[in-house]
């Protein structure tokens, strides 16, 4: 199937992380036109050589407004234009009971998960509303439709972060952009196993993984983040069209309330 994303320009957060680089190659591998941010000049130096296609790094501190602008600006001042914005980057935070949280932790947690895909958004739409036409997929998680406890930061932040998208969806939707978002349940990068490290201490990773998989209806595995990616891939192609305000599980959990 095309999914007629050749020479579409996409910006995706986060490009050197697990997820993240699945993305920018799956986007590669269509043909489209990748600019992705990411922590450090030496995480971008690292994976260019590892990608073919049209592709640009640019070092950005997603925690500061003006640099989440400058990302912006400056890869459609690279490639010309903005097509597909994909907010990617995300932070685990760390689990605590309530009365041992604290404000910095859950300021940490949104600042990344939430505030910084509204801003990557706010810079992007301008472009998308006056092309009348572009997609806009947000990495999520499943943990917006599943609370845990002692994890309420995290959890929280990906409910607001749906909550976000569904909005920014009913706004952008009738001038002819799409915006969806996929909830990908445990999924085998670093960032999980930091996961596992937190909540299970020093737990073998095959025994956190059936705990944390075991219940699933299919494979009781994590998901690739190859199996993220396609997610991401179809829900910024024209294939999706017709779809809008979404969360996508990525994952072979069967729930009765998403």
């Amino acid at each position: 199937m095309d999914l007629k994303l050749k020479d579409k320009v996409v910006l995706v957060t986060g490009g050197t992380g697990g997820i993240g680089t699945a993305v920018v190659k799956g986007f590669l591998a269509e043909g489209a036109k990748v600019a992705f941010s990411s922590t450090s000049q030496a995480k971008i130096d690292a994976l260019l050589p590892t990608l073919k296609g049209d592709v640009a790094g640019f070092v950005t501190d997603l925690n500061k407004e003006e640099d989440i602008k400058n990302f912006v600006e400056n890869a459609k001042k690279h490639f010309g234009t903005i097509d597909i914005v994909v907010p990617n980057a995300g932070y685990e935070g760390k689990a605590h009971p309530v009365q041992d949280m604290t404000l910095d932790l859950f300021q940490q947690t949104y600042m990344l998960n939430v505030f910084a895909v509204m801003l990557t958004m706010k810079y992007a739409a301008p472009t998308l509303i006056e092309k009348k036409s572009g997609a806009v997929v947000v990495v999520a998680s499943a943990a917006a439709y599943e609370p845990t406890a002692g994890n309420s930061a995290y959890v929280s932040s990906k409910y607001a972060v749906a909550g976000l998208t569904k909005c920014i969806a009913m706004e952008l939707g009738p001038v002819g952009v799409q915006v969806n978002y996929v909830c990908p349940g445990p999924v085998d990068t670093p960032m999980m196993l930091r996961i596992e490290k937190d909540f299970f201490g020093d737990m073998p990773h095959e025994k956190a993984m059936e705990l944390l998989a075991g219940t699933y209806a299919m494979d009781k595995r994590y998901a690739k983040p190859e199996e993220v990616a396609n997610a991401v891939l179809y829900l910024a192609s024209e294939v999706s069209a017709h779809t809008a305000g979404m969360g996508m599980h990525v994952d072979s959990k069967v729930s009765a309330t998403s």
